[in-house]
């Protein structure tokens, strides 16, 4: 075998160091240019010369990873409709929840009347009788009666029974039936007193009593005897008949008056 020269062999030196150079340069230049292999960003080209790719946008889904079965966005779910709601309420409260108290006295149902056997048949039309008082003495009674009357039939009276009834500037109109309150005999008096087991039988009655109150009574419900008592002013009533043991009358008169 031929020993090389040495000046064949200094260019294989030379090539030598040149190619180790080169290699090492080219090493270099490959570690520079080669870019940083991540899991997020990937790896670049290896291509000598090859510029560095650039870093990918973190705004960019194509570079990273792709998880696996992402969800996408969902659609919302349509809004469901709104229960009407219902015009009014089942149970609507009543106007007036409880009653309130009435200042007004509760009416009483009329009483039952009783049948007077001790009473004379009077005539079916009342009396218009008048005073500017009326004083008792003795009063006992005050009910609620039937009386006969001449047509064969009852009427329902306010009996006022008392020792004494005396009556001051008496006035009494009896008129026809078919003409009553119309005219017919009137009868004044300055007084007239009843004396001796006396009941007066009464349509009905209207009068001040003592003490300034208005008073009206019918033949409802008989009034209590305090009410009446102590006497009444301004009387006016229906007066259906009276019983006593004397009748007395000063300064009467009487007329026919005309309707």
């Amino acid at each position: 075998m031929r020993t090389p020269s040495r000046r064949t062999a200094s260019l294989f030196a030379v090539l030598a160091l040149a190619v180790t150079s080169t290699l090492g340069a080219t090493a270099s230049a490959v570690a520079q240019s080669a870019p940083l292999c991540t899991p997020e960003t990937g790896c670049g080209s290896d291509s000598p010369g090859s510029k560095p790719s650039e870093p990918s946008s973190p705004d960019d889904p194509t570079q990273g990873p792709t998880d696996p079965a992402a969800p996408g966005p969902t659609e919302s779910p349509a809004p469901s409709e709104s229960p009407t709601p219902s015009e009014s309420p089942t149970d609507e409260p009543t106007e007036s929840p409880t009653e309130e108290p009435s200042d007004e006295p509760t009416e009483e149902p009329p009483v039952e009347a009783q049948k007077d056997e001790d009473a004379p048949v009077f005539t079916d039309t009342p009396a218009s009788m008048g005073s500017e008082s009326l004083s008792f003495k003795g009063l006992s009674g005050i009910a609620i009666v039937d009386v006969p009357t001449a047509d064969g039939g009852t009427t329902r009276t306010l009996k006022i029974s008392a020792e004494e009834i005396k009556i001051e500037g008496f006035s009494l109109t009896v008129s026809p039936r078919e003409q009553a309150g119309e005219g017919g005999l009137v009868t004044k008096a300055d007084t007239m007193t009843l004396k001796g087991d006396v009941d007066v039988y009464l349509g009905s009655i209207t009068a001040t009593t003592k003490n300034g109150d208005s008073l009206t009574l019918g033949t409802d419900t008989p009034p209590p005897l305090d009410d009446v008592e102590p006497g009444l002013l301004r009387v006016t009533m229906g007066l259906v008949g009276t019983i006593a043991d004397s009748i007395e009358y000063t300064n009467t008169d009487q007329a026919i008056v005309e309707p």
